[in-house]
């Protein structure tokens, strides 16, 4: 009977109603008809209540109009919850909007239980995909981003081409030997096993790139400290020709200058200071606002040479040296590839 379509299956249901009024027993009707015993008794009670109206086909699915559990006023609002806030602020148990989150939002603000795959609808239908989200820093301040973009950076393009000078991006970065990136296909159940040192060690880069596609770029072990930034911004110079330097960098402690007040008190990063006064004509510095690090393309060179490096699994800190000045060799002659870190959303 589940073969037959929804009109059949009413028939049938209707031969079997009157074949018992007209005097066939209960029992009898399963075997003339081929149903069960069970669904003979349920068809006579609800044939003894309304009839054979009651036993006759019914519309199936949804009624015109109608979108699953949930009004349209209800569905609106939830929407309007998940893209304006995360779980947490609304006091549930989530840190990010899954279908389970999504689900249990429903069920406390509306009083509507919905199946998992229901919910999931409703988020594609809202036009929602699941994404990897950006990470943003609790300290971050919004408003003093916005006054940097609307205000300082523009004053800071203003003068550089006033004066003709090239505006660099500059970030440092950090790797290590235990940083294993990529995937690798395997039977279900069974992980996928890579051999690789099990010493750990490290190396540093620091890197500056422009829109037009130019990166300069250190490699060195050890801290990054006062004489490794001095001695980047020196090559720099001469990465740049004769042209004045802008570089924009993060408010790392060793790019800040600080105002000394009292003579004992030197701060480590006051030789920074007196060497871009020293050189003032070649090359002016600019920090970006504190926690944005979405605003800096040369952010995504550093993840870009991460991944090429993490699939390499170098053997010594020597080697790792290696790959990542091979890498970044092979971005220098593709700047096309630099250019492109500058179309990302946030950059743009």
């Amino acid at each position: 009977m589940k073969k037959m379509n929804a009109s059949a299956q009413a028939q049938l249901r209707q031969r079997v109603v009157s074949a018992v009024l007209g005097g066939m027993s209960q029992t009898q009707a399963p075997e003339v008809f081929g149903v069960g015993l069970r669904s003979v008794n349920r068809w006579m009670a609800a044939a003894n209540t309304g009839g054979l109206q009651a036993v006759a086909a019914k519309p199936r699915g949804r009624r015109a109009g109608e979108a699953g559990k949930l009004t349209d006023s209800q569905a609106a609002r939830v929407k309007k919850l998940i893209i304006g806030k995360m779980p947490e602020q609304l006091k549930l148990p989530f840190y990010l909007w899954t279908r389970e989150a999504v689900r249990r939002l429903i069920l406390r603000e509306h009083g509507v239980r919905l199946a998992l795959s229901s919910v999931g609808n409703y988020l594609k239908a809202w036009g929602m995909t699941p994404q990897k989200p950006v990470c943003q820093a609790y300290e971050r301040d919004d408003a003093q981003i916005a006054r940097w973009l609307e205000r300082d950076y523009p004053r800071i393009a203003r003068e550089a081409k006033r004066q003709r000078a090239v505006i660099y991006w500059g970030d440092e970065s950090g790797f290590r030997s235990d940083d294993v990136r990529g995937r690798s296909y395997s039977l279900r159940g069974r992980t996928p096993e890579i051999h690789t040192t099990g010493n750990r060690f490290g190396c540093n880069m620091i890197s500056a790139l422009t829109n037009h596609g130019a990166l300069a770029f250190q490699v060195f072990s050890g801290r990054f400290v006062t004489t490794v930034f001095i001695e980047f911004l020196e090559r720099l110079l001469k990465h740049a020709g004769q042209r004045k330097v802008v570089l924009i960098v993060d408010g790392h402690p060793v790019h800040k200058v600080h105002k000394v007040h009292k003579v004992h008190k030197v701060h480590k990063a006051n030789a920074v200071q007196a060497w871009l006064e020293e050189h003032a004509s070649r090359i002016r510095m600019f920090l970006l606002p504190g926690y944005a690090p979405e605003l800096n393309p040369d952010e995504l060179l550093n993840h870009d040479v991460k991944q090429a490096v993490g699939k390499a699994r170098p053997r010594d800190r020597d080697s790792l040296k290696c790959a990542v000045r091979s890498w970044l060799h092979r971005r220098q002659k593709q700047p096309a590839v630099i250019r492109n870190f500058f179309e990302a959303k946030h950059v743009r």
